[in-house]
């Protein structure tokens, strides 16, 4: 079978897998972020917290409970993994040193997963207690955030947007543990491991040494992909055959970094009583989606170099049990969500390849983005492209039937702007500081590509890495941590308050207001999100991958 009968099959079932989560999955979250009533077990969880769950908040309060959820998760994650060689189910490993677990622990509450560190230097509790159950909990704080903001749209002559530690609990009772403890099972069939048992040295045909690790990994990886974490059980993350055995499981595993974050389109639409608006949000993130990944896949295919030409595609960095089809599948997905996870190396793609994985990103992650995160970024945008087109003609625009007004506007620009600026100011920063440059591996334009997608990834919480760039430094360390809690909370405020914005008013239909369920506007929103992220990030890229793919 041919590489490209052979990825068409894959991404035939991948279609199938997503559709029906749109067609089930949607509706489903629809019914647990609106029903009125409370699961026994998540009423244990209020009494013990001393919660009112039918409680509303403002969105001031609202964004409160984020952070202070948020900011205890990084105090408990930084003390797990200081004091881990303490602890029971440590396998012999050792306490992070204070920088390393800074960042770790920065990384993994704000749903970047960035690995500054082996994956096999952690202990099983620590992955466990410490990593897991943040890949839980930070996946569905943006999903809380998410469907906020789409209260803030339906709700009139209100400051409530509903009450996050409901939202909170019902996220993760109700969405993502079972998924997570169905799907881990079909993982197990397909061969990722799962088990407490300590490394093994065994000796190879050679006659050397190798030590074979176990643990709990499946358990881990279902979660890593469905909540778009990507933090991965091993340092070689999702080419680890441990992790990803074959091309079932990398199949699996691409459907669960989708099904969230296009099942939300169909969630927005329900909730928002406007079901065509769902299916515009759809066909958004899938053309944006669909163009990388061709982009991707051709440039990977038909690579001049004279190795590839032998190999037969640019093979150099990738697994040949998924071939270049898997492989882009994989990675474009990965970027194009707020995931991490690689099966492949981004630094052996070619330059244009790995460009499109550079920019997956830097549209805000909205190709489809991630857990609940890809959404919010999906309708900022959107309300940009509707006030860009009430420019065009004249109009007072609207986004269903709400005025965006300079309040709104400014709290979208702001939105747009603020990713972008902590990016470039970081990468620019490194480029040209002696404690960053000594990082790197390469120099010129593949050099300046490294620092520009580690940026790229902590800013805007994907934590995949271009490899050739050693960041566990204080320097990375402390920047990219910085970075990733702009990126997450700078930017999940300006959302909240946009909600809030939007709830104070009411409702009205303008004759002539721009509809946004139409094909028209599908095109205009992603031209929005074209022209934003290319008038910003052009620049970089032409010094960067385009560079190094024309030299």
């Amino acid at each position: 079978m041919s590489d490209l009968v052979f990825g068409l099959l894959q991404l035939g079932l991948l279609v199938v897998l997503v559709a029906g989560a749109y067609l089930l999955l949607g509706p489903y979250m629809a019914r647990v972020y609106t029903g009125p009533g409370h699961l026994g077990v998540e009423r244990v969880v209020y009494r013990t917290l001393r919660i009112d769950p039918d409680a509303d908040q403002r969105w001031g309060t609202y964004y409160a409970s984020v952070l202070g959820f948020s900011g205890i998760s990084v105090l408990f994650l930084y003390a797990l993994l200081r004091l881990q060689g303490r602890l029971p189910l440590a396998e012999g490993t050792d306490g992070f040193d204070p920088k390393l677990a800074w960042n770790t622990a920065v990384s993994f509450v704000t749903n970047t997963n960035w690995q500054a560190y082996s994956g096999e230097s952690l202990g099983y509790l620590a992955q466990m207690a410490g990593l897991a159950v943040q890949n839980f909990t930070s996946a569905a704080v943006g999903m809380c955030v998410a469907v906020a903001l789409i209260r803030g749209l339906v709700r009139v002559h209100t400051d409530r947007l509903g009450n996050f530690w409901t939202d909170l609990v019902r996220t993760v009772v109700r969405i993502l543990l079972p998924i997570s403890v169905v799907v881990a099972v079909l993982l197990i069939l397909t061969g990722v491991v799962q088990n407490f048992a300590s490394p093994e040295t065994i000796t190879t045909i050679a006659g050397h040494s190798q030590t074979l690790p176990g643990g709990p990994v499946a358990s881990q990886e279902v979660i890593k992909q469905l909540g778009t974490n990507g933090g991965g059980f091993y340092n070689a993350n999702s080419a680890h055959p441990f992790e990803n055995p074959n091309p079932v499981s990398n199949v699996i595993a691409v459907a669960l970094m989708l099904v969230i974050p296009f099942g939300l389109a169909r969630t927005y639409g329900i909730m928002i009583g406007k079901s065509a608006n769902g299916h515009a949000v759809l066909a958004f993130m899938a053309v944006l989606w669909t163009a990388g990944l061709i982009a991707a896949w051709v440039a990977e295919t038909a690579h001049g170099g004279a190795a590839a030409q032998a190999a037969g595609a640019a093979m150099e960095g990738k697994e040949v049990r998924f071939g270049i089809p898997g492989s882009v599948l994989f990675n474009n997905t990965s970027t194009g969500t707020s995931s991490g996870p690689v099966n492949a190396m981004a630094a052996s793609f070619t330059g244009i390849g790995g460009g499109v994985l550079m920019l997956n990103m830097m549209l805000g992650e909205i190709s489809p983005g991630g857990t609940g995160s890809g959404l919010y970024g999906v309708l900022v945008l959107a309300i940009m492209a509707v006030f860009l087109a009430g420019l065009m003609i004249g109009r007072t625009p609207e986004f269903l039937g709400k005025r965006i007004g300079r309040r709104e506007i400014s709290y979208v620009a702001l939105y747009i702007l603020a990713m972008p600026t902590v990016l470039l100011t970081g990468a620019a920063v490194a480029s040209v500081d002696p404690a960053a440059l000594g990082s790197r591996i390469n120099d010129g334009a593949a050099g300046l590509s490294e620092i520009l997608y580690a940026f790229s990834s902590a800013s805007n919480n994907n934590g995949s890495a271009f490899a050739g760039l050693s960041a566990d430094t204080y320097y990375y360390n402390t920047m990219l941590g910085v970075c990733m809690l702009v990126g997450r909370f700078i930017l999940m405020g300006l959302v909240l308050a946009l909600a809030g914005s939007l709830a104070g008013q009411g409702r009205r239909h303008m004759a002539g207001s721009l509809q946004t369920h139409t094909p028209l506007f599908v095109g205009l929103h992603v031209f929005t999100a074209l022209i934003v992220a290319g008038l910003t990030f052009f620049p970089a890229l032409a010094l960067g991958p385009i560079a190094s793919a024309v030299s």
